[in-house]
């Protein structure tokens, strides 16, 4: 690995944590845990069907005390640690595994299962309940709370700050993605019209492969370390 990177932004899919035991978000049936993506993750399904949405996420909520990090959440969260430059894990992933890791220079572009939103005023709050509809939001009183997920149809979170780092990054890593969906499939992209090294590790090519200078083939859990101890030296 080169010896001239100072600022890498690393992205995160579904591949990562799937070696924990958390379905990725669309199987090769087109189906997220037994259900259409439509009927579970738009802001139509949640107004047509409240009390499906809110158990579909309570449940995914509830799995997370059945799985733990695995060695490639293990390897981001100590390259964050100890690397001086700036590093930036912005993840796809609605789980908590990049946390209990020990990662903190993290960002959650799709939201966070252990996370409330109201949607009357915006506020969000830490949540590790089930979230029934009809859910009172402390802040303003309104029975409005829902999961904050980003369904489709929604502006992912923190893009701002996300194409800010992009713009600054010697290194742009993709780990466990599909390259499908959009804006982040776009961000190898971006990366590399600002001057950026772009890496995917995947464990087969993904939709934006061809954009990347360098694809890595196999599991998560034996190519980020192996990259991360490259990095650290």
């Amino acid at each position: 690995m080169p010896t001239d990177i100072d600022n890498i932004v690393i992205l995160t899919g579904a591949g990562i944590s799937a070696e924990s035991g958390l379905a990725t978000f669309r199987g090769p049936d087109g189906l997220w845990e037994g259900h259409r993506v439509e009927d579970v993750c738009t802001p139509e399904a949640l107004a047509r069907n409240p009390a499906l949405v809110h158990r579909f996420y309570d449940e995914r909520r509830a799995k997370l005390a059945e799985v733990v990090p695995n060695p490639a959440h293990e390897a981001l969260a100590a390259l964050d640690r100890a690397w001086p430059g700036d590093v930036l894990i912005v993840t796809q992933n609605v789980d908590d595994l990049h946390e209990r890791a020990g990662a903190s220079r993290l960002l959650h572009m799709h939201g966070e299962l252990k996370s409330a939103l109201c949607a009357a005023c915006c506020k969000a709050v830490a949540w590790a309940d089930p979230l029934p509809p009809g859910s009172v939001c402390a802040g303003c009183g309104a029975p409005s709370l829902r999961p904050d997920i980003v369904f489709f149809g929604e502006m992912p979170y923190d893009m701002e700050r996300i194409e800010e780092a992009l713009a600054q990054a010697d290194l742009f890593v993709s780990i466990g993605t599909s390259g499908a969906v959009y804006p982040a499939a776009g961000f190898v992209q971006m990366a590399r019209h600002y001057g950026a090294r772009t890496l995917e590790l995947n464990l087969d090519p993904s939709a934006g492969s061809s954009y990347f200078e360098e694809s890595r083939l196999g599991p998560a859990s034996e190519l980020v370390p192996e990259l991360v101890r490259d990095l650290l030296g």
